[in-house]
């Protein structure tokens, strides 16, 4: 097996350093597996513990695998298929489990509103075209992870998490830029900040075990507002954010 993956030559440390970040992706399978698990027990916090972890290793293995030239030094070993496989299971397929399993949105609502995220995702993610020449995402990217944590977050109603589902399920196939807080140039500092931000703030609603205070609430919520709208606006607004 070790001699298939590096074309049964000796093994020079490049090829080593690379294929580890591969593994350092794949990685991200293993949380999932445990927030499957955790979901399936209805134990919502550690399910987002471990996707929260799967987010981190998503946010740090790009930028990582650019440094060291991995699609030079495997140029067999693809990359971004296996990171849209990780993607599907953390971002999507897992939240929608949780979606459902919670009943946040009653019967048989929950049910219907998971299986309109997983099939719609699945679309997306067939989509050679989802990111732009900036690097933003081409429609909603599926990122629902962060979209139904917010629903735990806010405890939200019924009709207010189905809405936010459906409509995020129709954005995805509109041509509305999305950011990609790592890739994306305009504002990155400010936008990395709001990053930072939200995934603190996250943390600590997940410590308190979604008994959040309502200035918990808010800073979630309105973090999380922006890093949805921005794409946007910085489509609408082109020159902005870029340097004179």
């Amino acid at each position: 097996m070790i001699r298939r993956i590096f074309n049964y030559r000796k093994v020079p440390y490049a090829e080593i350093r690379a294929f580890s970040v591969h593994l350092l992706t794949a990685s991200g399978s293993f949380l999932a597996f445990l927030g499957v698990v955790a979901a399936a027990e209805s134990r919502f916090v550690d399910m987002f513990w471990w996707l929260g972890l799967a987010l981190f290793v998503d946010g740090i293995d790009g930028p990582i695998a650019r440094k060291v030239r991995v699609r030079e030094v495997l140029p067999n070993w693809s990359g971004d298929t296996l990171d849209n496989i990780i993607d599907y299971v953390t971002y999507v397929l897992l939240p929608a489990f949780a979606l459902y399993k919670s009943g946040m949105i009653g019967e048989p609502w929950s049910f219907v509103a998971a299986g309109l995220i997983v099939i719609s995702s699945a679309i997306y993610y067939a989509d050679t075209g989802m990111k732009t020449d900036e690097y933003f995402f081409s429609g909603f990217p599926v990122v629902w992870n962060m979209v139904i944590f917010t629903l735990f977050v806010i405890q939200a109603s019924e009709t207010t998490a189905f809405i936010v589902v459906i409509v995020s399920v129709i954005l995805t196939f509109l041509p509305i830029n999305f950011l990609h807080p790592v890739r994306v140039k305009r504002l990155r500092p400010v936008n990395l900040a709001i990053l930072m931000i939200w995934c603190v703030l996250s943390g600590y609603s997940l410590l308190l075990h979604f008994a959040s205070p309502d200035w918990l609430v808010y800073g979630v919520v309105a973090s999380g507002i922006y890093l949805y709208f921005i794409g946007a606006i910085l489509q609408l607004f082109p020159s902005l954010g870029r340097n004179a």
